[in-house]
């Protein structure tokens, strides 16, 4: 795609194939995802559009190799609304970016988070590789819970969108994450098949393993101990479902929930003294002896869940590529105040 430098300004397209067939507005609006249709369909009949040079009708189809030219006349009536960030880009290029995402963001505006977002964040970041404003696009093509920090990829036009969506629908994408749990798992690997379905009684997002569970779908996740501590287990788990917080919901499940998960663990933040309470119940010790920690200090008040690595087949070169995300820095002080204390477990990191 070529560009003008204002508007109205000009941009030539060649029709890919699997938009073969589509009508002129459809196809639009697949390469300039900030505008609507009815915006596009307005510039079709405003004799702004043209196919093979020859002016394009409303009802026009496109074809496999075909020139579109489409002139754009106004501003983007689809934009969301960009919003300056520092980011921790993990990998860019001129299809894919991948990021870090941090535990205080929604991935895209939602309910009571109708700013702040993640896809605001790139909109920002697109707006100033781009000559104008909206121009791109972010393609969200998965989700993070909002307290869940770490990896995700997002893509800048319709097509590595497509194919990269379609990848993660029929789960030839790998996802790890790592997850600190309350107890110490027995066993170093293990499978967990527990349909996942809607908490009884509705009004909440929650989700439940519990056989009264609502329209329950099954799920699948592998997990593997990674390291052990007094009352606690670092696992690496690997969902091979999407299921809403199947992670989380899955852990608890088999009695082993998510750190300060809001949901599904006994309380929602994590402090220095839950660490030493559980060491002195092992030594025998009163809780207010022989320790230096801060006992009312805060270590978590999310869920303490990272999302690690993905991987997957880059949708357009086709390289097997495979991106991995630092720990936050609230999972690392919080695993470094455990191996402070004693670890029980030599790692399995890989």
């Amino acid at each position: 795609m070529s560009v003008s430098a204002d508007y109205p300004f000009t941009a030539e397209l060649i029709v890919e194939g699997y938009l073969h067939g589509v009508r002129i507005d459809s196809f639009l609006v697949r390469h300039f995802r900030n505008y609507t249709p009815y915006r596009m369909q307005r510039l079709v009949r405003a004799n702004q559009v043209r196919i093979e040079g020859v002016v394009a009708e409303t009802d026009d189809r496109v074809y496999r190799g075909q020139a579109v030219e489409v002139r754009l006349l106004e501003p983007p009536d689809h934009l969301l609304p960009p919003e300056p960030r520092e980011l921790e880009i993990l990998f860019e290029d001129s299809w894919l970016i991948v990021v870090n995402k941090p535990a205080d963001i929604v991935v895209h505006p939602c309910g009571n988070y109708v700013s702040g977002s993640l896809a605001n964040v790139l909109q920002a970041h697109f707006d100033s590789q781009t000559q104008l404003r909206g121009l791109v696009r972010p393609g969200i093509v998965h989700r993070l819970d909002r307290l869940t920090s770490g990896v995700m990829v997002c893509t800048k036009n319709h097509l590595a969108h497509r194919r990269l969506g379609i990848h993660f629908e029929q789960g030839r994408v790998l996802k790890n994450y790592l997850a600190l749990v309350h107890g110490v798992i027995p066993d170093d690997r293990g499978e967990i098949n527990l349909p996942i379905g809607q908490w009884p009684g509705g009004g909440t997002i929650r989700m439940s393993t519990a056989p009264e569970a609502v329209d329950p779908r099954a799920s699948r996740t592998l997990y593997e101990v990674v390291e052990r501590f007094d009352g606690f287990t670092l696992v690496r788990a690997e969902p091979h479902t999407g299921r809403l917080h199947q992670i989380r919901v899955h852990l608890a499940g088999i009695g082993f929930p998510v750190v300060a998960d809001e949901f599904y663990s006994p309380a929602s933040v994590l402090r220095e003294s839950d660490l030493v309470a559980h060491t002195c119940a092992r030594n025998g010790t009163n809780h207010s002896e022989g320790t230096s920690l801060e006992e009312d200090a805060q270590l978590l008040s999310r869920q303490a869940l990272h999302a690690q690595s993905l991987r997957f087949v880059h949708p357009i070169t086709g390289e097997l590529v495979t991106f991995e995300a630092p720990l936050a820095p609230d999972m690392q002080r919080t695993l470094d105040a455990l191996r402070g204390i004693g670890s029980s477990y030599t790692p399995l990191m890989k």
